[in-house]
């Protein structure tokens, strides 16, 4: 156990690396993640040729190739941003510390909800504080998007009323209607947040490669697509010689929450292995 304990202090180090500069500069060097990956499989390899065991070994790799799948899935779905998704591929190398397969897959499961249980709280209370603090922009923004939406709000809501009155029959509808009404209203509050929240207006000598572009920009003849990858040095350079400012979309530095989920998932997990080795 000494061995996983630590490879989870490094891994603790390097992820409070990535907080303080996803808070300071809104983006994860690739160095940190890459450089995570290296260490833990170097460490995994030497300890396991030490003992003659590669087991230890052949679990990194196994748990870095299921989290590379994950991480890129994050990615291309638009969950994650590039830096985000590398740390999570990064995690899946310090992870695994069960010799058998299928109990690995149940720490990384165990791993994923504890993560996602935290992103949760950490996003409401980011959102909540950023409303409070914009409260009449997000209001406008609110009332805004449910005039927009406002049929596909009805309907929702009769048909959100209709599993409600089943659920006398059936307590499952019950819940099924709660949930369709809190999905279509925490929709509507998203929409209203990344409007009126994390839209700013800043000079173009402050753009950094990776920044999200609000909408479109077009500079001559070409047009600078708004998309999930951020702007490159090269589109930065054309708009900085277009525009004195742009409207861009800031993200919530989701670091914080690896840093809060990987200290809960070890608590728990040297726990349940210490109470396991109690009773064995």
């Amino acid at each position: 156990m000494y061995e996983v304990i630590f490879l989870w202090v490094m891994a603790l180090i390097f992820i409070i690396f990535a907080v303080v500069q996803d808070l300071k500069t809104r983006e994860i060097c690739n160095w940190i993640s890459f450089a995570l990956i290296i260490f833990a499989i170097g460490f995994r390899f030497f300890y396991s040729l030490f003992q003659e065991d590669f087991t230890f070994f052949y679990n990194g790799l196994i748990g870095l190739g299921i989290f590379l799948v994950l991480g890129n899935v994050l990615y291309y779905s638009k969950v994650f941003a590039g830096g985000d998704a590398k740390l999570m591929i990064a995690l899946g190398a310090i992870l695994p510390y069960s010799p058998h397969l299928i109990s690995n897959l149940q720490i990384f499961l165990n791993f994923i909800l504890i993560f996602l249980s935290v992103g949760f709280v950490y996003i409401l209370v980011i959102s909540t504080f950023l409303c409070i603090k914009h409260m009449n922009s997000f209001k406008k923004d609110f009332v805004k998007h449910f005039k927009k939406n406002k049929i596909m709000m009805f309907i929702l809501l009769f048909f959100s009323i209709v599993l409600l009155v089943s659920g006398f029959f059936q307590i499952i509808f019950a819940f099924l209607g709660v949930l369709v009404f809190l999905v279509s209203y925490i929709y509507l509050y998203s929409k209203a947040v990344d409007e009126s929240c994390m839209i700013k207006k800043i000079s173009t000598d402050r753009l950094r490669e990776g920044d999200w572009l609000y909408s479109d920009v077009k500079v001559g003849k070409h047009i600078i697509k708004a998309n999930w990858d951020g702007l490159s040095k090269k589109e930065i350079k054309e708009i900085a010689g277009k525009y004195k400012e742009i409207r861009i979309r800031q993200g919530v530095p989701f670091s914080p929450v690896f840093l809060i989920g990987f200290i809960i998932f070890a608590i728990l997990s040297f726990l349940s292995v210490n109470l396991w080795n109690s009773f064995g």
